[in-house]
């Protein structure tokens, strides 16, 4: 065979080069290419040193519930340099409800997961349901939180406990609240609001109890122009449950509105980013962004495009 060396006759093949004095052809149906072939020594000796990575990436662990479906909308507010790394509750036969909160929120469920996330060293984990974090009122909350922290989590945060500390940056007083949920898990939201010592300011829900990642952007619009009654009723807008989708749509609202929109995944990336030191990325958000957080007045008798 043209291009080999044979050693004594016996199977010796130490000498073998798969180097052919001539370049090989492959022919793809539509263009003849050359692929020259390149010895196994040739190919140990390459110099891969430009590759120069992977570069060091931090940790979030996340906890979501097992019917969450927006993982793609949490890493949309991460850095380049952060990981996240997502675990779910297990499966229950129960619809969105004030039942569903509490089961995907009991303690050993948390401990559970949080075990899990821990063996990929998280920096900082997170409790991404937002009914799960409010249903037991703020002392529930912070037992959440002591909860996952017995099991060996790094600093902790909930939804809702991520909520209470972004009013608190934007010194929110009057807090309008859009949800997908029913009325029951709706007025649970404003106990936990109203307990925290902050005044809802209008409110407006949608009734699901399935599939809330489907809802489109026209319709969480919709339903935020609905629940602030009146320019300057409300200081912000929170838009409730991790699955359903907001990037989008804040800096459309914020515009709009000329208030702060937060949001449920907006506000528990925010906070987890937070605890390691780093910033969440938005923009145009007021929450990340303190340059956004500038409105010009509303005037009286200004109207605004879908205010009647």
């Amino acid at each position: 065979m043209r291009g080999e060396k044979r050693g004594d006759g016996h199977g010796d093949m130490r000498g073998l080069t798969t180097l052919a004095p001539e370049s090989t052809f492959v022919n793809t149906g539509v263009l003849a290419i050359r692929y020259p072939l390149v010895s196994h020594r040739e190919a140990s000796a390459m110099d891969v040193s430009f590759l120069g990575g992977p570069r060091p990436q931090r940790g979030v662990g996340v906890v979501a519930p097992f019917d969450f479906a927006l993982d793609r909308e949490l890493w949309r507010w991460v850095p380049d340099e952060v990981s996240l790394h997502l675990t779910r509750t297990p499966f229950v036969p129960v619809e969105v409800s004030l039942d569903l909160a509490r089961l995907v929120s009991e303690h050993e469920t948390l401990a559970d997961a949080v075990r899990a996330l821990t063996a990929v060293a998280p920096e900082a984990v997170a409790y991404a349901c937002t009914s799960g974090s409010f249903v037991g009122g703020i002392a529930g909350e912070r037992a959440m939180r002591a909860a996952m922290s017995l099991a060996g989590a790094p600093p902790s945060v909930t939804t809702s406990g991520s909520l209470l500390e972004a009013l608190d940056e934007l010194r929110i007083r009057r807090l309008a609240l859009v949800t997908p949920y029913t009325v029951s898990v709706t007025r649970a939201l404003e106990e936990f609001v109203a307990e925290a010592g902050v005044q809802v300011a209008g409110c407006a829900f949608m009734g699901l109890t399935r599939h809330i990642w489907q809802v489109p952007y026209q319709d969480v619009v919709a339903m935020a122009r609905q629940a602030v009654v009146r320019p300057g009723s409300a200081d912000a807008l929170f838009i409730s449950c991790t699955n359903l989708p907001t990037y989008d749509v804040i800096p459309q609202l914020e515009a709009e509105l000329r208030i702060p929109v937060l949001s449920a995944n907006q506000v528990t990336m925010w906070a987890a980013l937070r605890r390691l030191g780093t910033r969440a990325v938005g923009p145009y958000q007021a929450l990340l962004d303190e340059a956004a957080r500038a409105w010009p007045p509303v005037l009286p008798e200004e109207t605004q495009e879908g205010w009647t």
